[in-house]
């Protein structure tokens, strides 16, 4: 069933209004949806299956059929924080970790970070939305603005993971068997260089355990998405 995200200002009673004109679009002409025909929504908290009852220039009209709880989201928020990346890795990261479930991401800039980007960009809201809908999840991931590592309140988590080529021992399995009742983690991995040994001292000092991901060396944004479902399924 094709998924549309809004507002909860856009849901007044039993109707839901959409208004947005690139939705709009999608829905007459990609999809091309007619009155009677069911459309799933999501506001960011409920799930709602509804009928289009009315389709016009500027906006088209459901009544909802059904109210869902989330059922998609994962019982521990998980947080990653990513070293900034060139636009089109950047971007795929994003997209990957909303399809896994990650509740927040955390653009950060490193010692390492070759690209030069102060603020989050529009363009990571939209993508955030559109994989929503593609993997019938309910709440947005957060893409929060850029920070430096200092500027990341770790005595938030209950736990947070590093991974790091030069750790050879731990992993995150042995990491997560010995910390149970987690409400709260959080991972960083580096950017296109790496997290500098000066990083990694400064992280264990803020309580980070440093792990493996194996014997191999991987692109920060393959990283990124490994953790990002081992996490997933595995608290």
């Amino acid at each position: 069933m094709i998924t549309s995200f809004v507002e909860k200002s856009s849901i007044n009673g039993e109707i839901i209004e959409i208004s947005d004109k690139v939705e709009i679009n999608h829905m007459k002409n990609s999809f091309r949806l007619q009155l009677g025909d069911r459309l799933r929504v999501v506001d960011g908290e409920f799930e709602y299956i509804t009928e289009i009852i009315e389709i016009t220039k500027k906006e088209i009209l459901c009544k909802i059929v059904e109210k869902r709880e989330d059922e998609f989201s994962t019982g521990v928020e998980i947080h990653g924080g990513l070293g900034l990346l060139k636009n089109d890795k950047m971007e795929l990261v994003i997209q990957k970790l909303v399809e896994i479930g990650i509740s927040k991401i955390i653009p950060i800039e490193m010692e390492r970070t070759v690209v030069k980007i102060k603020e989050k960009k529009d363009k990571w809201n939209t993508i955030v939305k559109e994989s929503l809908k593609q993997c019938q999840a309910v709440k947005l991931t957060e893409i929060d603005e850029v920070k430096k590592l200092k500027e990341i309140p770790y005595e938030e988590y209950d736990l947070v993971l590093v991974p790091y080529e030069n750790e050879e021992d731990i992993k995150i399995s042995q990491v997560i068997r010995v910390n149970e009742k987690l409400g709260k983690v959080l991972f960083i991995v580096g950017s296109e260089g790496g997290i500098s040994e000066k990083e990694i001292e400064y992280l264990k000092s803020r309580g980070a355990k440093i792990v493996t991901l194996g014997k191999r060396i991987l692109r920060a944004e393959t990283a990124s998405i490994v953790v990002g479902g081992i996490l997933a399924n595995e608290i």
